[in-house]
């Protein structure tokens, strides 16, 4: 490989070095080429420590050579976005003032990267406190562009290739949002199924753990390590993480197989929400989405169908009820420290949490009775068939802004898995990206029928392979 080559996925980088092609040691050496190409103008990194990791780059190829094999991610880089403890590394949150607070022990989910041999490169940018106030950071296709908020910097490392995968968090568009603006495949689990444990709470009742890397089977791997029960945590639940790994392959494998078939092995249906964003929009995004549409059933080979579905009436109450509910939570959990360091908080965190205050019993009454008619009706009718909605109103905007969270809001409000996958390109060089949102606890059949579309799309020789960014 050299720094001009496309990304290179988890799948394929655990495939070298169990050949023999890549060691642990030399695929860092790899990010850390493309650290120096590209971090100068996208700054997505607020803390490495490239001679700590090395010598552990160096011991994990040694515990290759001596047969300890920790599984797919045994020597694979991967980014924390820096709300998440990370030990001996600062979490910064964004702040100022924590900047060098250094955490005394892994979050859980960074715990279980380490147990299946990842290689932790460093702390990924984050927006204050995890909310809209925009970073440093800079989108790689655009440097006058923003990588969206708040896990931009996570988003923006794995476009550049500096790392492979990356963690992020979602309490409401914060992991689809950034992965879509910067051409990246994302997934924000069910609610509760990755631990937040060691991770800075926004709006507890919302807050996600999610994973960023180059291809649908990648989520998949990240996924299969960081999910599951965990004691330690309020939220999490004691139920069985399915084998998304193997649903992945299993979906890829039929597109192959339909292909030479030629006709499908099932038909494979994606409900569209007709009511849900058309007045949001823009133009561009509109155009994108129905290209896709049209696309997906054609090549295809009439192996999918897009069909309009009607939404709930209540569901038009839910952009407000996600928002009342994330406000009040983040008063409760930055109050106090608010009220010492008011000016260690930029504007719109400020403005959430100074809204969340003013919201009264009945509003919250309110919200609770939104999110239980909406969490058992929402998805009741579709079978397994995921939804198929864009991942973003609009492409990425100016660094003013981190852009607009309305198409993801929902699902967070909700705990939905959703994914998203880069399938097409603005008129002006950006990646788009289409948000498919699963039932819940059901990554599995989720990644697998996103994994089926990115199959199709990549089999069809009129799509553009992703390349890297044009920054250096």
């Amino acid at each position: 490989m050299t720094p001009d080559d496309g990304p290179l996925t988890i799948s394929d980088a655990a495939r070298r070095i169990r050949s023999g092609e890549l060691t642990p040691s030399s695929l860092l050496e790899i990010c850390l080429d493309r650290i120096d190409r590209y971090e100068p103008k996208v700054k997505a990194w607020v803390y490495l420590d490239r001679e700590r990791t090395r010598r552990e780059a160096e011991h994990l190829t040694k515990e290759l050579k001596e047969g300890l094999d920790r599984g797919p991610l045994h020597g694979i880089p991967v980014g924390i976005k820096d709300i998440i403890d990370v030990y001996d590394m600062p979490t910064g949150c964004g702040s100022k003032l924590w900047a060098n607070s250094y955490a005394r022990k892994d979050a859980t989910c960074v715990e279980r990267l380490r147990q299946a041999g990842a290689l932790i490169l460093g702390k990924t940018v984050t927006t204050a406190y995890a909310y809209l106030d925009p970073p440093v950071t800079r989108n790689p296709w655009n440097l006058e562009r923003t990588p969206g908020g708040s896990s931009s910097g996570s988003a923006a490392a794995v476009a550049c290739g500096m790392c492979l995968g990356a963690l992020g968090t979602q309490t409401g568009g914060s992991i689809i949002r950034p992965a879509a603006y910067c051409g990246v495949c994302a997934l924000k689990p069910t609610y509760g199924r990755v631990s937040v444990d060691g991770v800075l709470p926004l709006a507890p009742s919302l807050d996600h753990v999610g994973v960023m890397a180059n291809c649908v089977r990648d989520l998949a791997m990240l996924f299969q390590v960081i999910a599951g029960y965990d004691p330690d945590a309020l939220f999490t639940r004691a139920l069985p993480v399915p084998d998304c790994i193997r649903a992945v392959d299993r979906e890829i494998a039929q597109v192959g197989s339909e292909r030479n078939l030629g006709e499908p092995a099932n038909r494979r249906f994606f409900p569209r929400p007709t009511e849900m964003f058309p007045d949001t929009l823009s133009s561009e995004i509109t155009k994108f989405m129905r290209r896709v549409e049209r696309d997906l059933t054609t090549l295809a080979d009439s192996c999918a169908a897009v069909d309009q579905i009607v939404l709930p009436a209540e569901f038009s109450q839910i952009h407000e009820s996600h928002r009342r509910l994330m406000a009040s939570e983040a008063a409760r959990t930055h109050i106090n420290r608010i009220r010492r360091h008011p000016e260690d908080y930029p504007p719109r965190i400020m403005e959430l949490i100074e809204s969340g205050l003013s919201v009264t019993r009945d509003e919250m009454d309110h919200v609770n009775y939104i999110h239980g008619e909406l969490s058992w009706r929402i998805m009741l009718p579709y079978s397994a068939d995921p939804l198929i909605t864009p991942a973003c109103v609009d492409t990425a905007p100016t660094p003013e802004t981190t852009g607009n969270p309305w198409c993801n809001s929902p699902w967070s409000f909700l705990g939905l898995p959703t994914t998203t996958i880069p399938l097409g390109w603005s008129s002006d060089g950006l990646p788009m990206g289409v948000q498919f949102v699963g039932h819940e606890y059901r990554e599995d059949s989720l990644l697998a029928r996103s994994a089926w579309v990115e199959a199709v799309f990549l089999l069809d020789k009129a799509t553009k392979p992703r390349a890297l960014p044009p920054v250096s």
